[in-house]
């Protein structure tokens, strides 16, 4: 039983982000939810999905996201609630979906959920996804706490149902993923049997009618903003400084404040709709000061719209001094802290910054310096990708055409990096690596000879893949796409996917098998298995050599953390002190500096390589990569080499 789902108003537990925003979902009587996993997003369909049974809602992981939301607006259509959720890159998939849908409008209540990632922590791109408010002429709403994220999601769908209008809540990695006290609500109870209204219908035509009625359902959402709880101030009656903020900068803000000591000399305002504003409030507060500094994740968005709304009232509120992004007050990228936040309000106001003790920071850096081991991005002990790219490595190397790899996001984008020989030269967007292998696999008959290997995950292959894939077909496109089927989409937390046989609520699904789908369009398909080091190279090499159309390789594999799961590896793996050569093999410990598997470690008092008993899983590949066969294999329970 979830705890998210019990129907116990007044409870108040310790949730995360992400599970807050799959409770305001459930208090509202959402009774569909669709979604494709990404960080930060993935843990609202995940706790969606543990909570259908005891909520009476259904839930999956669909292909993609435009297919998710395109699935909960049907939802919507036949009178229900829906919710959609996904990462900032998501909502670019959705985007033509969403601007025809903002045109056609809504029935039952229609909320998209965007979990934006400054920095980029588990993203290809650092983007704010509040685009999608102007674009589409929907409304977007922004958390700042866990309580906030579940009252402003169960308002969302009141909006949307009052509207007839799809409605954005958009959070942030620091939203997301941080835990606070949630205290539930109520339940909404007698949710409405799903059925289509056949004298109605969903569509944009006439546009110009549509275009306009739009435009008025956000005015709308104006009018409504004006006395929204979700916008609150705190703060003197005219302040020296007035700090706007929204999301987790609210947060950032007051702690910097009260650092400060500055409560008595600047104000807060935090905003929770950010699109459209308020005007009459905005305007409000823009006549208490003449200096506003703004606080926001990713782009200068907010700050934007209010200098916009400030310029259209520039006689009247007279000059105003604006700080921000734009100014260089604010950092234009990554996230956001309460010390970037007191360093601005030092520059504007002049006050003191807070007293840090040299002594300790000394102290504290050379701890870190001497104590925090280094670590790299790498791949996890046993990884399939790891063996496919050495593979690969020594594939393009044997053909000696200078041959190379497009790729995308996943845990095998890891291949830009040492650990995966540095072998993958471009990275974008889910498929891309596919797409842009189209147009490489083209340039032949202008003199373009380099081999080209493209590389696509189990997941994303299905998300974005297949369409790349038949143009290639279609107009015989010369490249090797490599299928690595790991079984999961492991990157995000192993959600089951349609070659998994497995759905989102835990039942069992129609697989659908990427071989299967590779042959109906006539290409040549061969499947390894990428432990197989000497197999899949000579495959890789001959496939390289062959040179002709699109040929596909499904490099077959479970994830090693799901195989760790379901009964482990078969080996036990040693080094033979007497063969190990060390700092004389080949490229000076090849193991450990090239192989770089964490499992194997080099000990720098005996001069040679080891296994790391507490990381190696026992897949045995290593054995393999060693030229002067040190690294034995040895079958787990037995003495016997294998």
């Amino acid at each position: 039983m979830s705890i998210v789902a019990l129907d116990e108003p007044g409870r108040t537990e310790l949730l995360m982000g992400n599970e807050a925003i799959a409770r305001g979902a459930v208090e509202a009587g959402v009774s569909f939810c669709a979604g494709y996993p990404g960080n930060p997003s993935s843990e609202i369909m995940e706790t969606l999905a543990e909570t259908a049974k005891q909520a009476g809602h259904y839930a999956e992981w669909s292909v993609n996201e435009k297919v998710a939301l395109e699935a909960a607006a049907a939802a919507s259509f036949a009178g229900v609630r829906a919710i959609s959720s996904m990462k900032q890159n998501g909502v670019n998939v959705v985007s033509d979906f969403l601007t025809n849908l903002s045109l056609s409008g809504t029935k039952g209540g229609l909320v998209l959920v965007t979990c934006d990632d400054p920095s980029g922590i588990s993203s290809t791109n650092e983007e704010d996804a509040r685009f999608i408010g102007r674009v589409g002429f929907v409304p977007v709403l922004e958390p700042s706490t866990p309580q906030d994220a579940l009252e402003i999601t169960k308002f969302a769908f009141d909006l949307s149902e009052e509207l007839k209008s799809l409605v954005v809540v958009r959070s942030l990695t620091r939203v997301s993923h941080t835990r606070g006290l949630v205290r539930f609500g109520e339940i909404k109870k007698n949710k409405p049997t799903p059925r289509f209204d056949t004298t109605t219908s969903f569509h944009t035509f006439p546009v110009s009618l549509k275009h306009q009625i739009m435009r008025e359902k956000l005015a709308r959402a104006a009018e409504i903003f004006e006395h929204s709880p979700f916008n609150q101030y705190s703060g003197p009656d005219l302040p020296e400084v007035l700090i706007i903020v929204c999301g987790v900068s609210a947060l950032y803000g007051k702690e910097a404040i009260s650092l400060m000591g500055l409560q008595d000399r600047v104000g807060l305002l935090k905003i929770g709709t950010t699109w459209p504003l308020p005007p009459k409030l905005i305007t409000a507060h823009l006549r208490t000061t003449d200096k506003i500094l703004f606080l926001e994740e990713v782009d200068p968005y907010l700050e934007t719209s209010v200098k916009a709304m400030a310029a259209q009232l520039g006689p009247d509120l007279g000059l105003k001094h604006f700080y921000g992004k734009e100014s260089g007050h604010i950092p234009a990228v990554g996230e956001l802290s309460s010390d970037l936040v007191a360093e601005a309000l030092h520059r504007i106001m002049g006050v003191d910054l807070p007293a840090v003790d040299r002594d300790y920071l000394d102290r504290a850096k050379k701890a870190a310096d001497e104590l925090v081991p280094i670590r790299e991005l790498g791949f996890c002990p046993g990884c399939p990708h790891r063996a496919s790219y050495w593979s690969i490595k020594n594939a393009l190397k044997m053909d000696g055409r200078d041959g190379f790899v497009s790729g995308d996001i996943g845990c095998y984008t890891l291949g830009v990096f040492p650990t995966g020989f540095n072998q993958v030269k471009s990275v974008h967007c889910m498929g891309s690596g596919l797409g842009i292998a189209c147009g490489y696999g083209k340039l032949g008959p202008q003199g373009f000879d380099q081999p080209v290997i493209t590389v696509c995950g189990d997941s994303t292959f299905f998300h974005a893949g297949i369409p790349a894939l038949i143009n290639a077909r279609y107009n015989q496109s010369n490249f090797v796409l490599l299928i690595l089927d790991n079984s999961a989409t492991a990157m995000t937390g192993f959600q089951p996917h349609p070659g998994t046989g497995m759905a989102a609520m835990g039942n069992p699904a129609g697989r659908v098998d990427p071989e299967v789908l590779c042959r109906a369009l006539d290409l040549p398909v061969t499947v390894c298995d990428p432990y197989d080091l000497p197999g899949t190279t000579k495959i890789l090499y001959e496939a390289v050599k062959r040179g002709r159309e699109a040929q596909v390789i499904i490099m077959k594999r479970k994830c090693a953390l799901v195989q760790n799961r379901e009964g482990g590896f078969p080996y036990r793996l040693e080094v033979d002190q007497d063969k190990c050569r060390g700092l004389n093999c080949g490229c000076s410990r090849y193991c450990t500096r090239i192989f770089r598997c964490p499992g194997l470690i080099w000990d720098s008092s005996t001069k040679t390589a080891r296994i790391d008993e507490a990381i190696c899983v026992g897949c045995g590949v290593c054995a393999d990569v060693c030229s002067h066969s040190a690294i034995i294999r040895r079958p787990k329970n037995t003495g016997q080499a294998a």
